[in-house]
């Protein structure tokens, strides 16, 4: 959802990654939005990815319509896909630009924002967008997460340096990793009014939830764009990024494995 340079999605659609995005659903990752839900809306969802919470939206404003924007042509082809294959028909799917979408003002009573803001080097340029498109009394609903109040168990200097790593080239990429403590100035600098935080949380922590994560990490560590952008940014090499894999792996095996991971929340209105 990017128009400058180095301003990169650090994670790419690599298939580790879209395991994970495909699990998303109003449920798990936009429940903070459903009070502000009602049959009749059109809704805008910004990086729809896949589409499944582009799919639930829609499922849940009908007879109203969600668009799904997002940059790659590959995921936009394959949330449509799965449109139809469901038989959702009151949704829609683009490429587009978060800098420059390509809508007229006014056009949506809904604008959501899964995990967006976090990858953009000019959020509130990008919220400001959000705000043109928006209907007066419109609202906007993102939510993103804060690497910085990420915690597990037990203790890994592997994904101690995972984490530091991350970081480094989650900022080289031009985004924020701890997007999720700034949503509310981010807003209020774009514009928007009665901006109200809130926060989430997942936790991984049975057997099947440690094999699902750590096991996409494991690949993410070494074969995804992740992988590519700690090596070309100097960050890190090939023989560390198979420990960190390994460490991952270790996590997910451990009967006492735990991990948190924090998100913050905004609704805020036009």
């Amino acid at each position: 959802m990017t128009t400058t340079p180095r301003d990169a999605y650090t994670h790419g659609h690599h298939e580790s990654v879209l395991r994970i995005h495909s699990w998303r659903t109003v449920e798990n990752s936009a429940a903070y939005l459903v009070p502000h839900l009602r049959p009749g809306l059109e809704v805008l969802d910004v990086g729809s990815g896949p589409g499944t919470i582009s799919i639930d939206l829609a499922r849940r404003v009908g007879p109203g319509r969600v668009t799904g924007v997002d940059a790659s042509a590959e995921v936009v082809a394959q949330a449509a896909g799965l449109a139809e294959s469901e038989g959702v028909s009151n949704v829609s799917f683009a490429v587009g630009d978060a800098y420059a979408l390509d809508f007229p003002d006014d056009s949506f009573d809904v604008v959501h924002a899964h995990q967006v803001l976090q990858h953009l080097g000019r959020p509130v340029d990008a919220l400001r967008e959000f705000r043109r498109v928006l209907r007066p009394g419109g609202v906007l609903a993102a939510r993103d997460v804060d690497y910085g109040g990420l915690i597990w168990s037990p203790d890994s200097a592997g994904l101690d340096r995972w984490l530091e790593l991350y970081d480094a080239v989650h900022r080289w990429n031009g985004g924020e990793p701890n997007a999720g403590r700034r949503l509310t100035a981010w807003a209020r600098e774009a514009g928007f009014s009665g901006v109200t935080g809130s926060g989430a949380v997942w936790v991984f922590a049975s057997e099947l939830d440690r094999e699902w994560w750590g096991g996409s990490w494991a690949v993410r560590a070494t074969e995804s764009n992740f992988a590519a952008h700690a090596i070309e940014s100097g960050h890190s090499h090939p023989e560390e990024l198979a420990r960190i894999a390994q460490a991952w792996r270790d996590w997910a095996a451990d009967p006492d494995g735990w991990l948190l991971m924090p998100h913050g929340e905004i609704i805020a209105t036009k």
